[in-house]
């Protein structure tokens, strides 16, 4: 007889069972990914926020603000999706389908990549 590896109780039923139900099942398994979970977690948040603050100051294709309405919305300029170097030589970071790029004097230029679309 085998023993449910999460709480020792008897396993009946096929020869290569390992748990006794699926809430044993369910919670070795979150217990098992809870670490790299959370942390996953938390960088999508992080990405989906800044997506939303990118999507409200650029309505439109594309726009201007200031690093200063950036950083007070919240905005993470840590955490981003891709980076896209143009010929001229300036590089946009993306976070998702919304890529901003640092001009002069701390102001961005925002756009929105409507490639992915179809």
């Amino acid at each position: 007889m085998i023993n449910c590896q999460e709480c020792g109780m008897p396993v009946a039923g096929r020869v290569d069972k390992k748990f006794c139900c699926d809430m044993c099942r369910n919670a070795f398994n979150n217990r098992l990914n809870a670490d790299g979970y959370n942390m996953v977690r938390r960088i999508n948040n992080t990405l989906r926020k800044n997506r939303r603050i990118l999507e409200e100051l650029c309505p439109e294709d594309k726009c201007k603000t200031t690093k200063k309405v950036l950083l007070a919305k919240g905005f993470d300029f840590n955490f981003l999706t891709n980076i896209r170097p143009t010929l001229k030589g300036s590089v946009y970071h993306f976070v998702y389908d919304y890529g901003y790029l640092e001009l002069d004097h701390d102001f961005y230029l925002i756009v929105r990549d409507k490639r992915s679309e179809k």
